[in-house]
């Protein structure tokens, strides 16, 4: 059975590997993911963001985050499943937890930045609602995409 639950220190090493899996999988890698994901309490919830990770049993298979940007406005990042567990809803979960948490604190929109290699998790996001828009403000040199959706 897969559980959400809120990110703690003692999770650092496995949200730091599945992300760094599929960024290296897709070579978009860059040294603002690395500090992100080094310290993920002092880059995301010690900036009022949020973190969460899916759990099967005692494995960490997913994870996602809400980045934020300021009042109103959050990013969704380091969104991921690992590959042995993908094609079960996982990164659906973890898709309507961040919208909810959104939703319930006030947030008006959500952004994110990805890379047109990301064909599932571009269609993922499309099915939720995210617009594509012109790229702009995005700390990553690989991010070619940027999408919006309002809450």
């Amino acid at each position: 059975m897969v559980e959400i639950i809120e990110y703690n220190n003692k999770y650092q090493q496995d949200f730091y590997n599945l992300n760094v899996t599929w960024l290296d999988k897709y070579h978009l890698k860059e040294s603002r993911d690395l500090e992100v994901l080094d310290d993920p309490k002092g880059t995301i919830i010690d900036n009022g963001g949020f973190i969460w990770l899916a759990k099967e049993g005692e494995a960490i298979i997913g994870s996602a985050a809400l980045m934020k940007e300021d009042n109103t406005t959050f990013e969704l990042a380091k969104m991921a499943v690992d590959d042995a567990y993908k094609g079960r809803g996982i990164s659906k979960l973890l898709m309507d937890t961040c919208i909810n948490k959104a939703k319930s604190i006030g947030a008006t929109k959500l952004e994110l930045f990805s890379n047109h290699q990301l064909t599932t998790a571009l269609g993922l996001y499309e099915k939720y609602g995210f617009k594509h828009v012109s790229v702009t403000g995005s700390p990553f040199e690989t991010a070619d995409v940027k999408m919006e959706m309002e809450l």
